[in-house]
């Protein structure tokens, strides 16, 4: 059994990435534009992440600088309310702020307004990543926003080195996101950087077509990747998702429900996925429980909030037709 199967087992994650706040209309099916209530709670890739991971009874530490006023203590606090080791999280001062997303729970032409000028997570430091006690996990992930400006790319990448020397293996979620990046070359430069340096990549068709320079070459590339020993698992939306570890590939397909909103099914899919390995299910199954993890958060309000419980994730999977074939 390969190094990186036996490091998610362990269940010890360290996660680079933002934290950020949602605020989501309510009541369900109500435009932004058009609404008087928001619920507000924890958001952001990295942080979601970390909550589904906790949630599914794995330990996460989230590395990131949050701004140092009500927004960052509020992104804190909800870390900490769903359990996430907040150790290695940073207020910064002066003008840098908490990423805020206003959404709603509304799939016909869903709206996210995302507010990230002079974003507080790209102030991690290459002192912030070197005082993190690697020793104390079993793997890294990071999503991709962390490479999209300075200070945070060139200190994810030291964070890379150093869990490397730790002997944590490094997971990368693609996460690629236009607004948030100075170009598409730097972006395609930069991610493909990170991609090679990864031992486990986790990104949709559009995000590997992109790395590649035309979406019709995504799958090759994906492919590609693999053959250097690396996990791929490239995702398709409602067609699924194709997997490649050690000569296998693997197709699976979806769970189909009723969707409310598309944000959070990437994060929520790498929680579930993790979780799944580190409970020692077989790969095809523990992809599947991802999936199946994916499927309940983009049928609910929220992102942090939506991330199932096992008991939850059983229940759904007892309660609903699937997967598709792939």
């Amino acid at each position: 059994m390969s190094d990186l199967i036996n490091a998610i087992k362990t269940r010890k994650f360290v996660v680079f990435g933002r934290a950020g706040m949602d605020m989501f209309a309510d009541p369900v099916g109500t435009k932004s534009e058009h609404a008087e209530v928001f619920r507000a709670d924890l958001g952001g890739s990295s942080a979601n992440i970390c909550a589904g991971l906790v949630k599914l009874g794995c330990e996460a530490a989230l590395v990131t600088s949050v701004s140092d006023d009500a927004v960052g203590r509020f992104a804190t606090n909800r870390l900490k309310h769903y359990g996430v080791d907040t150790t290695y999280v940073r207020p910064e001062g002066g003008e840098a702020r908490t990423s805020l997303a206003i959404y709603e729970s509304c799939i016909e032409d869903f709206q996210n307004v995302i507010y990230r000028n002079g974003a507080a997570d790209f102030q991690v430091t290459e002192e912030d990543v070197d005082r993190v006690d690697y020793s104390r996990f079993s793997a890294l992930i990071t999503a991709g926003t962390v490479f999209a400006g300075q200070p945070s790319r060139e200190a994810t990448f030291k964070a890379f080195e150093n869990a490397k020397a730790a002997g944590l293996p490094v997971i990368f979620d693609i996460d690629y996101r236009p607004y948030s990046w100075p170009s598409p070359q730097v972006a395609a430069d930069v991610l493909t950087r990170a991609g090679e340096a990864s031992d486990m990549i986790v990104g949709n068709d559009e995000e590997f077509g992109f790395m590649a320079g035309g979406i019709d070459k995504g799958l090759a590339m994906a492919k590609e990747l693999s053959q250097d020993g690396r996990f791929i698992i490239y995702k398709m939306g409602h067609e699924g998702a194709v997997t490649f570890f050690e000569g296998q590939e693997i197709r699976t397909g979806i769970y189909p429900v009723t969707a409310v909103k598309p944000n959070g099914a990437g994060d929520s899919f790498m929680a579930g996925l993790l979780a799944g390995i580190a409970e020692g299910r077989d790969l095809k199954e523990a992809i599947l429980r991802g999936s199946a993890c994916a499927s309940i958060v983009v049928s609910q309000p929220g992102c942090a909030p939506a991330m199932p419980t096992p008991q939850q994730l059983q229940d759904f999977l007892a309660a609903h037709d699937g997967p598709t074939d792939a």
